[in-house]
């Protein structure tokens, strides 16, 4: 994610709703990947979630009957029984658009199940059940089936977030990153799926025709293997094909997005020459991530990037790396 600038010339971030120096109001266009300024282009309408509790700064690229923008007419069912529920669906829709920004970014195309109510992508954003009076309780499993994928809002929050990625093991667990996860495995039915693609990921993921179900309950049963960091980005990437290609997705979309955010700080070479060349770009990733994770040693917290990238791994993320250049339909967008 880079930084915008005002026409005024103030720095603006990607979820400013306005200019902090002149006051102007700012909103996001998802068509030219772009801040823009509200007042100087009347024609651009800004969604029709953009009060609270969602607080969207996007702007309409298309004509949606709801008044919906490319973000917030993916989502499908929210949750509305719980009051509590305003501040962690705002956090959801934030990361949503930021995962999508990155998506888009790439050229990567995304069709709503509103636009194609089969096959399109779908998010709903659910809630656990209390017990009722026969003892039965719902419990929301984060996942995808079909282009629906399931969130449960207690991931928006931080308490939350710490202790599922303690009970599981997990050295790194945000929003954003279960977007990115999750969408991965909504690629693989557009990109790998009955497609000339499927017998090199085979190749380099392994056979997803695998029971699933008994290779995670394996997962969980028996632990990690010792050597899993040799082969895998984490160790839920080796519990599945399916797992290890979402994993790898995310990643790939973590350090795409990372490195853009850094280019526009001059901390590595320009994001154009480095998306257009996987060896340039992993050297010039692999050097930020130790600097990313020194700097947060320096103020005391965790690696920023807890992470091994070793030789099947970058592999892995170069298969994924070409897959979105070939897949994408207008190819990279030039800002």
């Amino acid at each position: 994610m880079r930084v915008f600038e005002c026409n005024c010339g103030q720095p603006l971030f990607f979820d400013n709703r306005s200019c902090e120096k002149c006051k102007a109001e700012i909103g996001f266009d998802p068509k030219t990947l772009e801040l823009i300024n509200l007042s100087s282009q009347p024609d651009k309408k800004r969604c029709s979630n953009h009060q609270m509790p969602i607080q969207c700064n996007w702007v309409l690229a298309t004509d949606d009957a709801l008044g919906l923008c490319e973000s917030c007419r993916l989502t499908q069912t929210t949750p509305i029984s719980n009051p509590d529920n305003d501040q962690r669906l705002s956090k959801l829709e934030a990361s949503k658009r930021r995962w999508l920004y990155g998506v888009f970014r790439l050229g990567i195309p995304v069709v709503s199940f509103r636009q194609q109510p089969d096959g399109g992508l779908a998010f709903d954003f659910l809630e656990d059940q209390a017990a009722d009076a026969s003892g039965d309780e719902s419990k929301i499993l984060t996942g995808h089936a079909n282009g629906l994928i399931t969130l449960n809002v207690a991931e928006a929050d931080a308490i939350d977030r710490v202790i599922a990625r303690e009970q599981l093991n997990e050295q790194y667990r945000t929003l954003v990153g279960h977007f990115r996860h999750e969408s991965g495995h909504f690629f693989w039915d557009q990109f790998i799926k009955a497609s000339p693609n499927l017998k090199p990921f085979r190749t380099l993921f392994g056979d997803e025709r695998q029971d699933y179900s008994e290779a995670l309950e394996q997962h969980y049963k028996t632990g990690l293997a010792n050597d899993w960091q040799d082969h895998f980005i984490s160790s839920y990437a080796s519990s599945h094909p399916w797992e290890d290609w979402a994993e790898s997705w995310a990643h790939y979309l973590h350090l795409a997005d990372t490195l853009e955010t850094a280019a526009s700080f001059n901390l590595c070479k320009d994001w154009e020459v480095l998306i257009q060349d996987f060896d340039q770009l992993i050297a010039s990733w692999l050097e930020l991530a130790v600097m990313l994770n020194e700097l947060n040693r320096s103020m005391g917290q965790n690696d920023s990037y807890p992470f091994t990238l070793r030789p099947p791994v970058i592999e892995k993320l170069e298969f994924i790396h070409n897959l979105i250049r070939d897949q994408s339909a207008s190819k990279y967008k030039t800002i």
